[in-house]
């Protein structure tokens, strides 16, 4: 994340490996956001020799920049494989991406039901609260072998510290991520576990699933980034309400991304059942409003 560099805003160069890459989801859909404010004829591709460049074409990558790469491919049906380069501006895109999902998770409905809904909901924000001139920008692919799904989530709007600071103090762009992934906290209302619209659970939720399945999470903002780290497998997973007390990296010197955003892979082979994995998060998140309401009145001046 440090490499990339915007001092040219006339100019978007993308560069690879010539002869063979990978590209997490979550990458692809950072270019595709970066490329968005560039016209096609500023847009250079180098190095892109590479066998895998099929598979930038078959994501959407420059169809979405409108560029024409000369790469012919035979598409197939990605239904159930991945789901190519989408962005989603309003409740109508976000529903169609949402039925497209639903295969690619590869569970039954009940158990698909709540990652449709967090991930809904990360979505759902981006276009009613980011201000994203192209409103969300994402791709996801399911890995057959892991049985997991990897996925990109990315805006180029006003970034977490605006909106949260809307409703919370945030000092600088890592205080503000650690705000937007502690259950209750939202940028819409300093009411403490959010509203009925947004209860500030999303990342928290989504966060959750990631540490208790030992999977790739990641939140970029601004110049900082906050990324989850694994929980060794002979050790028991724990959940805090506080993001600072899992194991994590973070950093606050990166180039600064107008925007949000959040890289994750969801296991989908569950290490314990859905339901109770779903209802340890919910205790989680239960557990730590209540402790803000108590702290909150214990605070509160009292007039007899």
């Amino acid at each position: 994340m440090a490499s990339f560099d915007t001092a040219n805003p006339y100019k978007f160069e993308i560069s690879f490996h010539e002869k063979w890459f990978s590209v997490h989801p979550v990458v692809l859909s950072m270019v595709a956001a970066l490329g968005l404010r560039y016209s096609p004829s500023n847009i250079k591709f180098k190095n892109l020799e590479a066998k895998s460049r099929h598979y930038l074409k078959r994501m959407g990558l420059f169809d979405l920049l409108k560029i024409d790469s000369k790469i012919e491919i035979a598409e197939h049906e990605p239904a159930g494989r991945f789901i190519p380069l989408t962005t989603i501006h309003d409740k109508n895109s976000l529903s169609a991406f949402i039925e497209d999902m639903i295969p690619l998770l590869h569970l039954e409905p009940e158990k698909a039901k709540p990652i449709r809904y967090i991930i809904s909901e990360l979505i759902r924000n981006v276009f009613e609260h980011s201000k994203s001139a192209i409103g969300a920008v994402l791709c996801a692919q399911y890995y057959k072998k892991s049985n997991s799904i990897r996925m990109g989530i990315v805006d180029s709007g006003v970034g977490i510290r605006e909106t949260i600071s809307s409703a919370y103090p945030a000092g600088n762009d890592l205080d503000a991520i650690k705000l937007a992934l502690t259950p209750g906290v939202t940028g819409t209302t300093r009411r403490i576990g959010g509203s009925e619209q947004n209860a500030g659970a999303g990342l928290f939720f989504i966060k959750s699933i990631a540490k208790v399945n030992r999977d790739f999470f990641m939140l970029y903002s601004g110049n900082s980034m906050y990324k989850l780290l694994k929980t060794a497998t002979d050790k028991k997973v724990r959940l805090y309400a506080d993001p600072l007390q899992d194991k994590h990296s973070s950093k606050n010197n990166l180039p600064c991304w107008q925007g949000t955003v959040v890289g994750v892979d969801l296991d989908l082979n569950s290490k314990e059942g859905f339901n109770d994995l779903l209802n340890l998060i919910g205790n989680i998140y239960s557990k730590t409003i209540k402790e803000k309401r108590k702290q909150y009145y214990r605070k509160k001046a009292r007039f007899i």
